[in-house]
């Protein structure tokens, strides 16, 4: 079903059906003008000549009418002359066709006749017009169209042959037309594609043509060097305004301590923590811009992830038994990913960090990573309250906090964070209902 719904098919097919039909319409002229319509006139002549002739046997008689036909017999013409008056008895007065007419179409007769003559064969071809006039007398007057009949012979003949070859002719070219739209087409949805992954270098290719699709590509890679200088803009903003704000914060951060030194009041130690949190704060938002525009160093390794799930969770050990949480886990063997290991790691343990935070005391949580398809499918899902439905998607956001969760410690960056490790390995990061509760499924890459 997708063939049909390509454009590139639908094109290849209307250039086939448009060639084919307009080879028809060619060749529907070409036979009016060399058959249909010099048969009509010999028709048109046949009939003024017939007009005149029962025009003389009314005035002259029929015996004026028989030498009248012998005269038109011999006289030089383009086409010969063929004649037969028969009395009304039957009986021929005077004939000179090659043999009787075969064919009989209302008033007209065909002569179809090949004619032995002294050991050569002749063929004649010609129409006859067949007249009963007043007086009960029989007139026939034809004329050769053997030519007419040779020529139509010749285009039905090749009409046989080339009328598939024109069929196999439209196919190849609409084969040949369809490929090269789909080769443009498809170099405009990879340098897409390479965008979508990050990748804002990327530019559609102008093949110098001027034609449709190079006008497209001039202007979608006008838009992409718009969209990267806005994109880099805003990147350097956000790491302007990271760095700039971490340099007086670390600056109040010393003094604050200096000033606890002399006097160790509460007030100083709250002072001091919040701006360890707001430093953090930045510190993660840094982090993830760094990420998210892969400018962050790569260090890509085969990973397992099932001794990667079995070492975060046991990192969270202490959380989990502090709320009485039950930890199941069913994580199968040779799950090899290649990627960051210490990105993963913390990735994972900001969706295990999650779960333990967001979970009553007492409840269970569910750890698994199974191998589905060639990808390694890695499950946390938890029986908590869950999150609504219009909201999931905007757990990836960074600062959001669903619904009941503005007590929680946490700056609402763990999860934009697993979004931004998730992009940066080119996997899939989704979050579903548990039913109750919430459960997040990482698809990554199998190495």
């Amino acid at each position: 079903m997708k063939l049909f719904r390509s454009l590139s098919f639908r094109l290849a097919v209307i250039y086939g059906v448009l060639f084919t039909a307009s080879v028809g319409v060619l060749a529907g002229v070409y036979y009016w003008s060399a058959i249909r319509g010099p048969l009509e006139r010999v028709e048109a002549g046949l009939r003024e000549e017939g007009d005149s002739l029962a025009a003389l046997q009314a005035r002259s008689g029929t015996e004026a009418l028989a030498a009248a036909l012998e005269r038109r017999a011999a006289a030089p013409a383009p086409r010969l002359a063929y004649h037969a008056l028969l009395a009304p008895g039957g009986q021929t007065v005077v004939a000179n066709l090659p043999s009787w007419p075969s064919v009989r179409t209302g008033k007209w007769l065909r002569i179809e006749a090949d004619v032995s003559r002294e050991g050569n064969e002749d063929e004649y071809e010609a129409m006859v017009l067949d007249q009963v006039l007043p007086d009960g007398t029989r007139l026939l007057i034809g004329r050769d169209i053997e030519d007419l009949e040779e020529l139509e012979e010749g285009i039905a003949n090749t009409a046989a042959w080339l009328l598939p070859a024109l069929v196999l002719l439209s196919i190849v070219g609409g084969m040949l037309m369809s490929r090269a739209i789909g080769k443009r087409i498809e170099a405009v949805s990879s340098a897409a594609r390479q965008v979508i992954e990050g990748d804002l270098s990327q530019r559609v290719p102008v093949t110098g043509s001027n034609d449709d699709f190079d006008t497209l590509a001039l202007t979608l890679n006008a838009m992409l060097d718009r969209l990267e200088a806005s994109i880099e803009a805003i990147q350097r903003v956000s790491d302007s305004v990271a760095h700039e704000l971490r340099t007086p914060l670390s600056r109040l951060r010393a003094e604050l301590l200096d000033l606890e030194a002399d006097r160790p009041e509460e007030r100083l130690s709250r002072a001091i923590g919040e701006t360890a949190r707001l430093g953090a704060i930045f510190d993660s938002v840094l982090r993830i811009s760094r990420i998210e525009a892969r400018r962050h160093a790569e260090q890509a390794a085969p990973v397992d992830i099932g001794a990667l799930l079995r070492d975060a969770v046991d990192l969270h050990e202490p959380a989990t038994e502090g709320k009485a949480l039950t930890v199941d886990t069913a994580i199968g063997s040779g799950l090899i990913v290649s990627g960051d290991r210490h990105l993963l790691f913390q990735a994972v343990s900001n969706l295990l960090d999650n779960a333990v935070k967001y979970v009553s005391a007492g409840r269970r949580i569910s750890v698994s990573a199974t191998t589905v398809g060639g990808d390694v499918l890695l499950t946390v899902a938890d029986d908590g309250a869950g999150v609504p439905a219009g909201l999931r998607d905007k757990l990836a956001e960074r600062f959001f906090r669903a619904p009941g969760g503005e007590g929680t410690p946490g700056f609402g960056l763990g999860l934009a964070f697993v979004a931004a490790v998730a992009g940066h390995h080119r996997s899939e990061l989704r979050f579903l209902d548990n039913a109750p509760g919430l459960r997040v499924e990482w698809r990554l890459p199998r190495a």
